[in-house]
């Protein structure tokens, strides 16, 4: 059975860092193509930061360009994305999705495989 189970998220002041982890079990995450999306309140969800399985390219959407950084731990069968110089835009649930296909998938259409999400809120 497929699962992925996102923790880390929480409360935290602007300019504060998070590290968000999305542990997967039932499939091998080395092989699969992952990324973190995110989901405001009122907002359409949107990818975050993804990684390709072909090659390890790597894709930030423009908002969190220097500030997060994704990786994936393939020995842990975890992903992680690390948050810092946090923002109250960066308020969010943010999911973890996979799919078993090589190449960087940056839509959430082309992701079959998510997690529940985890909370986080930035603010004073």
């Amino acid at each position: 059975q497929v699962q992925l189970v996102e923790s880390g998220g929480g409360l935290v002041q602007p300019g504060g860092s998070l590290r968000l982890s999305c542990a997967a079990s039932g499939f091998t995450l080395a092989n699969y193509a992952v990324c973190w999306f995110r989901q405001a309140p009122g907002r359409e969800r949107e990818a975050v930061s993804c990684i390709s399985s072909r090659d390890g390219s790597t894709y930030y959407t423009d908002s969190v360009k220097g500030r997060f950084t994704i990786s994936k731990d393939n020995a842990e069968n975890t992903m992680y994305l690390q948050m810092n110089s946090l923002t109250p835009e960066d308020t969010a649930v943010y999911y973890c999705a996979a799919q078993p296909k090589r190449g960087l998938l940056i839509h959430q259409a082309e992701y079959d495989y998510w997690g529940r999400g985890t909370q986080v809120t930035v603010s004073s």
